[in-house]
């Protein structure tokens, strides 16, 4: 782990658009993170403003404290609406880039198309790294839609953005693995890219190509092994991330699905006006939406109880599945056990 990295997340760590930086931090394990940089929380500890994480590092006021930690790299560890770097933002990086420090990003906005970073990279010597591109070559998927014959792939779908997509899927993986399966995480972001170095981040790329890229992505996973827990991406009850959620779920053909939900969400987080459904409701939704290309049913549910203590979380988890008749657990407060049980009697089924 020769690289250390400072995540930035100037006012953001304690809110659901730093995800970037709190999945690296949870799931990161070829990188050393050595702080995060957040003025309204310096002198706290990451995990003292977000619970449950597996490793726990200083919060600095500014990217000066950070180098002084030994930091080599300052990543941008929030995930905007719209994803565009802003001057705030652009005047850290600039400050990192003077102390010696490589600069990585996920944003729409591509570093490498900024001449003022590009100039100041190349006269610091470092290096700008932007995890939001979209490879060469890409299409609409193959007209048979095949694959190989004994790849499974679990696919992560939610109620909204921002609510534990991503987390449930690793958690998953990684559980999957001790168990002695050959499970996947295939990235379609750019956190979880930041997090295990390959991947796609299908919401840059051409409209036209997201299904394209989800099969792609299926295509790579099933190099690596033979049951793929695929990230999901938005939700289709978001009236403006759905494009991409609805790419990826017939892009890549799912056998199964896990439906992720915030306890306690009544409405969607970016479009108030918008409630959502019932889970039942919602589950129908998806499993529709998947039979246009290859049915697959909804496994489990996910319950992210962040926002509950631990007697309300348990409340709602009953209640998720008596609605629904299926597991539901909170994957991160709880382990991912009973809802992978779930999941692989669903693969092991078909």
């Amino acid at each position: 782990m020769s690289e250390q990295l400072a995540i930035l997340a100037e006012g953001l760590w304690a809110e659901s658009d730093a995800k970037t930086g709190h999945g690296v931090l949870r799931f990161g394990t070829d990188r050393e993170v050595v702080c995060v940089v957040d003025s309204t929380q310096a002198g706290k500890t990451s995990a003292a403003v977000v619970p449950f994480a597996r490793r726990d590092v200083p919060i600095v006021a500014d990217v000066d404290a950070a180098h002084a930690l030994g930091a080599t790299c300052a990543l941008i560890g929030v995930a905007p609406a719209g994803g565009k770097l802003t001057d705030a933002w652009k005047a850290q990086l600039l400050r990192a880039m003077e102390l010696g420090m490589d600069v990585e990003a996920g944003l729409h906005t591509l570093l490498n198309d900024d001449p003022a970073l590009v100039a100041a990279a190349a006269q610091h010597g470092v290096q700008l790294r932007d995890l939001r591109t979209s490879p060469k070559g890409l299409t609409i998927p193959r007209r048979d839609l095949s694959r190989k014959a004994d790849v499974r792939v679990v696919h992560t779908v939610g109620t909204d953005c921002a609510i534990g997509k991503m987390s449930t899927a690793l958690e998953l993986t990684d559980s999957a693995c001790a168990r002695g399966r050959k499970g996947v995480f295939v990235a379609t972001g750019q956190t979880g890219i930041a997090i295990t170095g390959w991947g796609i981040a299908v919401d840059h790329v051409i409209s036209d190509y997201v299904n394209g890229a989800a099969e792609s992505l299926i295509d790579q996973g099933g190099e690596r092994g033979d049951l793929l827990f695929l990230e999901g991406q938005g939700s289709l009850l978001h009236p403006g991330y759905s494009a991409v959620t609805q790419g990826l779920l017939h892009g890549s053909q799912p056998d199964v699905l896990v439906l992720q939900h915030l306890a306690g969400q009544t409405h969607n987080d970016d479009y108030p006006s918008r409630p959502i459904p019932p889970l039942s409701d919602v589950i129908a939704l998806y499993e529709l939406s998947a039979s246009a290309v290859r049915p697959a049913k909804v496994a489990a549910i996910a319950l992210n109880t962040k926002h509950l203590d631990d007697a309300a979380a348990q409340q709602a988890i009953a209640a998720a599945e008596a609605e629904t008749g299926l597991v539901a657990d909170d994957v991160v407060r709880n382990g991912p056990d009973r809802v992978l049980d779930a999941v692989l009697d669903a693969v092991d089924a078909l």
